[in-house]
């Protein structure tokens, strides 16, 4: 195992060791001013948060399997299933949006009844509490995603932003509920379940486009264009190809050389390429260069 992957599970390890201690908390507390306070949104963002837990500990499997090595059954490495773990993700993410609504759409029900009331102020401190830490988790998640190019990471980090945006929904529907008008914590259960919902959706959008070899975006496309052909002995590149594959990238490059040098020269100047393409860009697994003769119909596979 080289040095960054061994970076990567440490730096993603004690990011999920930190969201597991600080949801686990958050949703103990929230829980427990909905109940004392008799807000069903708080209840329901608790919910949320404690989601976030199961949710973390499932990055931390997938990450862990996506990092390990290649192997007899797998020669291309393991990287998909760090997408499959974002799907799970977003499924739990999914579920516990419904039940939010559900919740929100039976609270009106019985507001309509007249058995609705009020939530105490109790409450209202811990959604301010729940906006500031959850807030701060997900940039501070966000932050390790980016650096380590995580899809998991990055699904858990919205599971953060989703959580800090409900408490906002709940801090309006508990405030609106305590000026005499209660159905607004219900309603603000829905809203928050329609984010919830989108969010899902972006997660399990992204994780697909992963799975279905898409290439990779324009810039990264660009700049390992620009680096093959700055490469001394390349005529021209003839073909550009690149896969998303997980958190990684794979990439196909057909260049042009001198048609009438020796093989071992066509081959140094592919292994440049190859070399500088996979140094300069770490997030490539791999780079495979051909080596076509530019005067001539023959080639050469490197």
């Amino acid at each position: 195992m080289d040095s960054k992957i061994r970076d990567d599970k440490s730096i993603a390890m004690r990011v999920s060791v930190v969201s597991i201690i600080i949801n686990t908390i958050l949703s103990i507390g929230k829980v427990a001013a909905g109940v004392i306070a008799g807000s069903g949104a708080m209840i329901s963002d608790g919910v949320h948060s404690a989601s976030d837990v199961f949710s973390t500990i499932i990055v931390i499997i997938g990450f862990n399997i996506a990092h390990k090595e290649s192997d007899e059954k797998h020669q291309y490495g393991h990287e998909r299933f760090e997408c499959i773990a974002a799907m799970i993700l977003g499924a739990i993410l999914l579920a516990t949006g419904i039940g939010i609504g559900l919740s929100g759409i039976n609270k009106i029900i019985a507001g309509i009844e007249g058995n609705l009331s009020a939530p105490g102020s109790l409450a209202l401190v811990a959604a301010v509490i729940s906006i500031v830490v959850k807030e701060w988790m997900y940039w501070y998640t966000r932050s390790a995603a980016i650096k380590i190019n995580s899809g998991a990471l990055k699904a858990d980090a919205w599971h953060h932003r989703s959580d800090a945006l409900s408490s906002v929904g709940s801090f309006i529907g508990i405030l609106g509920a305590r000026i005499k008008f209660p159905i607004l914590d219900p309603i603000a259960s829905i809203i928050i379940c329609l984010f919830i919902v989108k969010v899902s959706y972006d997660i399990f959008k992204d994780s697909i486009y992963k799975l279905i070899d898409a290439s990779c975006d324009d810039e990264t496309i660009n700049k390992i264009r620009e680096i093959a052909l700055a490469q001394e002995g390349v005529m021209q590149l003839d073909t550009l190809k690149t896969r998303v594959f997980g958190s990684r990238i794979y990439v196909d490059i057909e260049i042009s050389a001198y048609g009438k040098q020796s093989l071992e020269d066509a081959h140094n100047i592919a292994q440049k390429v190859h070399d500088e393409v996979e140094e300069n860009i770490p997030m490539i697994k791999h780079c495979m260069v051909h080596v076509n003769p530019y005067k001539n119909n023959k080639s050469i596979d490197i």
